[in-house]
């Protein structure tokens, strides 16, 4: 069953998250193993992130692999909102 994770980290920025996601794509953990969508959104310094996974275990093997990158530079996710999916509906399908 697929897992959504909401994020609302206390401060983030547009060009925080693209300098986050910069480095994870640079330290060969994104894209993680799973992930079916991401999507940031929101305004100022108050972005917030959705992550839908194919799987809890997938989205907590990710969790292992960015927590200890985001302690090293001081970064604060926040404690995401984690929901079971019921369904997903793609375009064209």
């Amino acid at each position: 069953m697929s897992v959504l994770a909401r994020f609302a980290p206390p401060s983030m920025s547009a060009e925080k998250y693209d300098e986050l996601v910069s480095l994870l794509y640079s330290k060969g953990v994104h894209p993680a193993d799973g992930l079916e969508l991401e999507v940031c959104y929101g305004s100022g310094d108050q972005m917030r992130v959705s992550v839908l996974f194919d799987t809890i275990e997938q989205l907590e093997a990710f969790g292992n692999k960015i927590k200890p990158l985001f302690e090293e530079i001081g970064f604060d996710p926040g404690e995401p909102e984690i929901v079971d999916v019921h369904k997903v509906i793609r375009r064209g399908i």
